[in-house]
């Protein structure tokens, strides 16, 4: 529950770095910071007065809660202990307190429902008033979730769904995220009229489609009865006539079987392909 502890201290450095609250010391409550006595700036400290873990439920379709398996709502309820010198006035205490609640509802990720403060009170040992307020955070967190929020989603996942997490049976490898990424790659090449061309895809495919968009996938000549094939198709080994697969991608090249003659690379015309990883 590393995580959960070190939360004060991240909002800490926070606000520590917001220009507007640069007249303000903050530290967390753990270990104790040795005041000055008597004190000559407003100090804050953070800490956690109360945390609530519950299971998260989502309406669905129908608007019926439904209980999210892996995912849990954990509700945070934050303190600011805050200390000003006597020559602040009291006012100065509600004012601190307003600053903050307003950077962190507008300007940080944490998702802050509602905050309050307690009287005033006076602490002779360091001649200073001091005001308690509190703030209620609620964060999700879920296994399958990637999130950029510094705060939003703090809780430790490997510690509360460690077995879900590492079950490989229901997980995918990063390989195999990569190869799905990755899995068809489309492009196109401009027919050179040679007699071989080769197109590199950067890998070596399972299968290979290609095809002209400006010509029907065969043509036939009256005069010759000889039939054009503008569209081709490989895989494991087999194919169409005038398409083959390579390491690096496929070769196009001049074919001829009985009637057919493959025009995979007819001079002035684009040919579109799909690979497959």
């Amino acid at each position: 529950m590393d995580a959960i502890v070190s939360l004060p201290a991240q909002i800490v450095a926070w606000l520590s770095e917001r220009e507007e609250l640069s007249d303000i010391k903050f530290f967390t409550e753990f270990p104790p910071v040795r005041k000055e006595v008597p004190l000559k700036r407003a100090i804050v400290a953070v800490g956690i007065e109360d945390l609530k873990i519950t299971d998260k439920f989502v309406a669905n379709n129908d608007g019926v809660l439904e209980r999210q398996e892996y995912c849990r709502t954990a509700n945070i309820n934050a303190r600011l202990s805050i200390c000003v010198p006597y020559s602040y006035g009291g006012t100065a205490c509600h004012t601190i307190f307003t600053d903050i609640m307003d950077a962190l509802i507008f300007h940080s990720d944490l998702n802050v429902t509602n905050g309050r403060c307690a009287e005033i009170t006076s602490d002779r040992n360091t001649s200073a008033l001091v005001m308690t307020g509190n703030f209620d955070i609620i964060a999700d967190f879920c296994p399958a979730e990637v999130l950029d929020s510094q705060y939003y989603s703090f809780l430790d996942k490997e510690l509360l769904c460690g077995s879900h997490i590492r079950d490989g049976t229901i997980h995918v490898t990063q390989e195999d995220k990569d190869k799905w990424n990755g899995y068809i790659k489309c492009g196109s090449y401009f027919g050179n009229g040679a007699a071989s061309h080769s197109v590199n895809v950067g890998f070596e495919p399972k299968a290979v489609l290609v095809f002209c968009p400006d010509e029907s996938p065969a043509r036939v000549n009256a005069s010759t009865m000889q039939t054009a094939a503008y569209a081709g198709f490989a895989a494991a080994g087999y194919g169409s006539i005038g398409i083959e697969m390579t390491s690096t991608g496929f070769r196009v090249k001049s074919a001829t079987a009985g009637t057919s003659t493959a025009a995979l690379n007819a001079s002035g015309l684009t040919y579109a392909y799909v690979a497959w990883k």
